[in-house]
């Protein structure tokens, strides 16, 4: 695999036919602002991820009054 600098990078990206540079560009504003589809799959992924963690008994589960009981504990001294 080729390590490019950022001018090479550059000088190559120049050199594409419009619709490959189309392409990429569409491909980079992706990754930057990921569309509303793109941001639910990740959070699919994600939740699909935490149950697996959760049902092999990977993680502990706390119940929710006790995370406020700790937060109370911590901000109230």
């Amino acid at each position: 695999m080729h390590a490019y600098n950022a001018e090479e990078l550059l000088a190559d990206v120049e050199s594409l036919p419009t619709d490959l540079k189309t392409k990429l560009i569409e491909k980079l504003l992706n990754s930057l602002n990921p569309s509303k589809s793109s941001i639910e799959d990740l959070w699919k992924k994600e939740v699909d991820r935490r149950m697996v963690e959760i049902e092999s008994g990977e993680i502990e589960l706390i119940e929710g009054e006790e995370v406020f009981r700790k937060i109370r504990h911590r901000f109230v001294k």
